[in-house]
């Protein structure tokens, strides 16, 4: 498993863990607001806490983002590209990035314990196992007593079955056999419930208390209560490390139980003799070693036989509750859709500079870039803020896209596979109106135009559609090392970067060109915490594995990436060298960063 995944997967649960809890504890106050009313709906509080583990908010959260409406950019950025930007390296360059990282958080997970997290799904594997068994072994005892079981054709049990069954309006009649098993009455089975009666319980119970025993199963038959318990054996075989689905397990019994007396008693039935009938079941009978096999003498019995027993007036829900309840319910599902309508919007791309309303583009042409004869792969992209053009060959969509809104290919998710491998030849130039508004800049003091040119062109041109997200991955930090940066500080404006497998070299170039091409190397987002700003000149070797090359494959790059292999086949690895030969260290951490995904694009006519 990988550690990105390990991150996402522990991040979620403790999300859903926390989220269902404080569903559980909102369940809980309002069972104390309705605690001089039916049983029937303080059950239906508790199940709604249970399903809740089975339903992630997640889930409203993403159905949101479909019921938004489109509004700004993604993200606002001050800080310009560069003035000019030309990169030439045979037979490969890759455009320059800007990175805007996010600010690292503290994650729960600890990096330097991974084995740790490898063997907690393989924990939850066993757990989840011996809780199947063990019901297993549990609904094996119960089959097989009911197929050992004799159907009852006649007698005064079946009378007063049938009987009741026209009463409460059950339309199918329900199964009953007896069973020399010791087990309590019980109701069998979801689709086709069977009741299953002791052999000899019938001569320790008169008519009215056999009456008052078969009104309470049938209840459990009219009120479904064996799916929904089946429901919540489901939430504590997934969730079965976590007490509190356990406790709430308990309370759906105890709440059944007492939903089903009421509904005995309402219907006429006198509290002593039933109180009677069930203390009788007790004393001959075992009770059921399953949830989802309802019988008559569950819950705390104590406690049962007081409010059997107690005449109270149960209070029915008056318009108050009824409209709180209503609101509570509401307002589970509606904030999580409004927070995934607010917060994780699709949006077309953009001007970031506030001038949306304003033509940025007055011309472009793409096309599809020719295929070179010699397999090599040439990018390069020229920002030319005077007179407000931009021009690039060879370039890809990802790239565009990670440039425009400056993030490192490991903060780019989503798109069609042809956002990589296909490249393009892009002219366009800002309107007359756009540049007045921008304003000329001078030489070193670039303006934020080009990211609004080239946002309102992946809009425009790409039809691109994407919304922000933040999620917890795996990342490493750059930071000097303890014996000082070895990178010489120059002062061209004008910077080449040269790109080879196992190469970086320049001349002269911003910090952000080397972060984003070590992102992609290692395949996780590099934030940068150096704070050396300005440009410089370094040359870094280093011996790439074969995961490096898959990846710059998967980035749509040739076999082996399209770059000339290293001169040195034995040099050291990628993070040894940074270290070595730059002066820098990459450390690595786990961070809440900012990643766009991408909901729509289409590729562009000529």
């Amino acid at each position: 498993m990988s550690t990105y995944f390990q991150s996402w997967l522990w991040s979620a649960i403790a999300d859903h863990l926390w989220q269902s809890t404080l569903f559980a504890v909102a369940a809980a106050l309002l069972r104390l607001l309705l605690r001089k009313h039916s049983a029937r709906t303080r059950y239906w509080l508790w199940l709604a806490a249970s399903l809740k583990f089975l339903v992630p908010f997640s889930i409203f959260v993403k159905l949101g983002t479909y019921l938004s409406w489109p509004h700004s950019s993604v993200q606002s950025s001050t800080p310009a590209l560069y003035s000019a930007i030309e990169e030439i390296s045979q037979p490969f360059t890759q455009a320059s990035l800007k990175v805007q990282p996010a600010t690292p958080v503290h994650s729960a997970v600890a990096y330097g314990l991974p084995h740790v997290w490898d063997i907690l799904p393989a924990l939850w594997l066993v757990g989840f196992l011996a809780v199947l068994i063990v019901w297993t072994l549990r609904w094996f005892r119960i089959t097989s007593a009911t197929r050992d079981a004799e159907p009852l054709s006649e007698g005064r049990e079946l009378f007063a079955l049938r009987r009741i069954e026209r009463i409460f309006g059950l339309r199918m009649p329900i199964g009953f056999v007896q069973s020399r098993a010791s087990l309590e009455p019980g109701i069998v089975g979801i689709l086709r419930p069977v009741l299953i009666w002791p052999e000899g319980i019938s001569k320790h119970l008169d008519d009215s208390q056999l009456e008052s025993v078969l009104a309470h199963e049938l209840w459990h038959v009219r009120r479904r209560d064996n799916l929904f318990a089946a429901v919540h054996m489901l939430v504590e075989a997934m969730f079965w490390f976590y007490p509190l689905v356990w406790w709430i397990g308990a309370r759906l019994i105890d709440e059944r139980e007492r939903a089903c007396d009421e509904e005995v008693v309402a219907r006429g039935n006198d509290r002593q003799i039933y109180a009677e009938s069930i203390l009788k079941v007790c004393e001959f009978c075992l009770g059921s070693p399953l949830p989802c096999v309802s019988g008559v003498t569950g819950a705390d019995l104590k406690q049962r036989m007081v409010h059997i027993m107690n005449d109270r007036i149960l209070h029915k829900l008056d318009f108050t509750r009824k409209l709180l309840l209503t609101t509570a319910a509401a307002l589970a599902i509606a904030t999580p859709v409004l927070f995934g309508a607010f917060h994780a919007t699709p949006v077309r791309a953009e001007s970031a500079t506030g001038m949306s309303d304003t033509p940025l583009i007055d011309s472009v042409s793409i096309k599809p870039h020719p295929s070179s004869t010699d397999g090599a792969m040439k990018t390069r992209m020229i920002f030319s803020l005077g007179d407000g053009t931009f021009t690039a060959e060879g370039i890809s969509l990802r790239t565009l896209i990670e440039t425009a809104y400056r993030v490192q290919d490991t903060q780019l998710s989503g798109g069609p596979d042809w956002i990589n491998s296909a490249l393009w030849d892009i002219q366009a130039k800002l309107s007359n109106s756009a540049l007045a508004t921008q304003g000329k800049t001078g030489p070193g003091q670039p303006g934020p135009a080009d990211q609004a040119l080239l946002q309102a062109l992946l809009a425009q041109s790409f039809k691109l559609a994407l919304h922000p997200e933040t999620r917890n991955i795996s990342a490493y930090d750059l930071l000097v090392a303890d014996g000082g940066s070895k990178l010489q500080q120059q002062s061209s404006e004008m910077h080449r970067f040269r790109i080879g497998r196992g190469e970086l070299t320049t001349d002269g170039a911003p910090l952000d060109l080397l972060v984003n091409q070590l992102s992609m190397r290692v395949g996780r987002t590099v934030v940068d915490k150096t704070g050396l700003k300005g440009n410089y000149s370094f040359h870094l070797h280093w011996t790439p594995d074969a995961e490096e090359a898959e990846r710059l494959k998967q980035q749509g790059f040739p076999e082996g990436g399209g770059l000339p292999s290293p001169s040195d086949a034995g040099g050291p690895d990628l993070l040894t060298a940074v270290q070595q030969q730059l002066g820098l260290k990459l450390e690595p951490t786990t961070d809440n960063i900012q990643v766009l995904v991408i909901d729509h694009t289409e590729q562009p006519s000529e």
